[in-house]
């Protein structure tokens, strides 16, 4: 007999044992990974070049593998409904990549920037480009204005950290976009700051054996550009969530740094006064519960209150009065 164990971390999705016992084994492997795809980002938009450029298959195998598990009754897919003028004024869905025809690939391909831009991703990306390939890389500069140099620096970027999905070098490059970079020096010291916060976050929750995940990255960016905390402030909410749940928590002290942006805080001198406030608060309640008698032998006990979160809160309402 074999004892087998994963060596995977233990962030999972959720497989429903019908499929396993009545669909799997009957099914084309590549259907397989489709669906397990399908499953793993249930919560995200997803569409079939998505799926196509994760799974290395052309679009019509993702089609042909829906078409397959919708009439197992598998999946059901729907469309979505068209998008509301409303939507559109407010920015709610993602602007599509337009299409780029052959003649306007043939145009840029004279011109010498792009073409080298082109041959080091190839490079980097270990791949020779199809033509949607060169067309995502013909809106990232032609469309976006991205030059050459910062998209070369970004396939690098992205190379080094084992990411050579087009559409995550896509995504990070809207990102960039976004954020305003035009230069290399400008998304470098972004990149940098972020693997040194990140580093500070894992290692405070003792994950320095992998890397953060797509919804821990975005929290850590939130913590740090959106709400402007300093790293201490950061590691002091990741070592009081280690403390109340005894694990590595992402979202708990997401909380704490939520509750201490509303509440203004700016520094561990800001944190302290809260907590001491805090302290007051509950030294003053405490005193008259003190002086009740139990109801019965069962309650004769100290009584503490370890919820955080509506400590943090209680904070925040002390400090707007004061």
């Amino acid at each position: 007999m074999m004892e087998l164990i994963s060596c995977l971390e233990a962030d999972v999705t959720m497989v429903a044992n019908e499929f396993v016992d009545r669909h799997m084994a009957q099914a084309n492997g590549e259907y397989v990974k489709v669906y397990l795809y399908i499953l793993r980002h249930r919560q995200e938009d997803l569409d079939v070049d998505r799926i196509a450029e994760a799974l290395n298959h052309t679009d019509a195998d993702v089609r042909r593998a829906l078409a397959y598990w919708e009439k197992a009754g598998v999946l059901s897919v729907r469309k979505k409904a068209p998008e509301t003028p409303e939507a559109a004024k407010g920015g709610a869905t993602k602007q599509r990549r337009p299409a780029y025809s052959p003649e306007q690939i043939e145009h840029l391909g004279r011109d010498e920037d792009f073409t080298q831009l082109l041959y080091i991703a190839q490079k980097y990306m270990n791949k020779i480009f199809s033509q949607r390939d060169v067309e995502v890389f013909a809106y990232l500069y032609d469309g976006l204005g991205m030059n050459a140099e910062l998209l070369e620096y970004l396939v690098e970027y992205c190379a080094q950290s084992r990411h050579t999905s087009l559409r995550y070098i896509e995504t990070v490059a809207l990102n960039w976009k976004e954020k305003g970079f035009t230069t290399v020096e400008e998304a470098r010291a972004y990149a940098e700051s972020f693997q040194k916060n990140t580093f500070c976050v894992m290692k405070a929750f003792g994950l320095t054996d992998r890397r953060p995940g797509e919804q821990e990255k975005e929290m850590i960016d939130r913590w740090f550009h959106s709400y402007g905390f300093s790293r201490d402030l950061v590691v002091e909410a990741c070592n009081r969530s280690m403390k109340a749940t005894h694990s590595p928590s992402f979202q708990y002290a997401e909380k704490v740094l939520a509750a201490w942006k509303e509440a203004g805080v700016r520094s561990m001198r800001d944190v302290t006064a809260l907590d001491e406030n805090h302290q007051k608060k509950t030294a003053r309640t405490a005193a008259p519960r003190a002086q009740k008698k139990p109801a019965n032998q069962f309650h004769n006990f100290e009584q503490r209150d370890t919820d955080y979160d509506t400590m943090v809160m209680e904070q925040i309402r002390s400090r707007m009065q004061t």
